[in-house]
């Protein structure tokens, strides 16, 4: 934070001391992008005029407050794109060549010989075609896959997904994978359903690393159960943390991940990096990047 603390007066506070805080403050900048501070310290904020949000994601800022209020808000749109590729091309290769399978065999000294599935020609539907849609859109065709994207405008040239639909049921039933990662808004809460598991094919396997509201959990633990999904690799879930106890944790053909498809080594300093860079030039008088549309709730295409 030391370029931050050379440009402005900076205040450090947990969750329970923000609203001590944000008196006199002109810029938030929300580094633990899952706090539910916000909303309860909004009260304080008299003079605030930027929340800057250090993720993508910035569902847990959007609150009817903020959203009707002058205040701007940015993410760190970018950063994680390209990790989060690699985690679900991982994920995909880890179902497609069954490693963990492997791994027990090794681990009982078993040699025993098997087939598995290509990669190559397999189609993956990406619910969401912002920054981080694309990179895994890019790195799946780069990989041989065929790529469909579903988003709010349709189009059959998208660069990088070639074909954009905005139909989730008519695209669901030809998926081998199916990748969530839209944004967490009122439309998309809960997109996937028991009627929506139901239309994929029994051998597809789900992937999310957008938000665990995105799902309704026990219909997909029902799906999983009653094998009309294949599996699921889960980097969020709801509710998050994941309880000890929850089902999730020992179905066979589940995969999860504790939120850190993105956390590559060194990503701490490049969300405050830039910050930092907004930073000058929020005091510079320049236009900000990654300006989130608090009507949406993400930064625009």
């Amino acid at each position: 934070m030391r370029p931050v603390a050379e440009c402005a007066t900076v205040r450090y506070a947990e969750a329970d001391e923000l609203a001590a805080a944000l008196p006199g403050a002109e810029v938030l900048f929300v580094h633990d992008f899952m706090s539910a501070a916000v909303p309860g310290a909004w009260y304080a904020a008299d003079r605030l005029r930027w929340v800057h949000v250090g993720a993508t994601g910035v569902d847990a800022v959007m609150f009817d407050e903020l959203i009707a209020s002058e205040v701007v808000v940015t993410n760190t749109r970018g950063i994680f794109d390209a990790p989060i590729a690699e985690y679900v091309l991982a994920q995909i290769l880890n179902f497609a060549k069954d490693l963990p399978e492997s791994l027990r065999l090794q681990q009982r000294h078993v040699w025993r010989h098997r087939e598995s599935e290509r990669v190559a020609g397999a189609s993956a539907l990406v619910v969401g075609t912002g920054s981080i849609g694309r990179a895994i859109a890019r790195l799946l065709r780069a990989a041989g896959m065929r790529v469909r994207g579903l988003g709010r405008t349709a189009r059959a040239d998208d660069p990088d997904f070639g074909v954009v639909g905005t139909d989730l049921f008519a695209e669901l039933p030809a998926a081998d994978y199916v990748i969530a990662v839209a944004p967490l808004t009122s439309r998309t809460r809960r997109l996937f359903d028991a009627r929506a598991f139901a239309a994929m094919k029994p051998h597809a396997r789900f992937i999310n690393v957008g938000r665990g509201e995105l799902v309704v959990t026990d219909d997909l633990v029902a799906a999983l159960r009653t094998g009309s999904l294949a599996g699921a690799a889960l980097d969020v879930v709801d509710p998050e943390p994941l309880p000890a106890g929850h089902v999730l944790w020992d179905l066979p053909n589940v995969h999860v991940t504790p939120h850190n498809s993105g956390d590559f080594r060194g990503w701490r300093d490049e969300i405050v990096t830039a910050f930092a860079d907004n930073l000058r030039k929020w005091i510079d008088g320049r236009p900000l990047d990654n300006v989130v549309d608090k009507r949406l709730g993400y930064v625009p295409s």
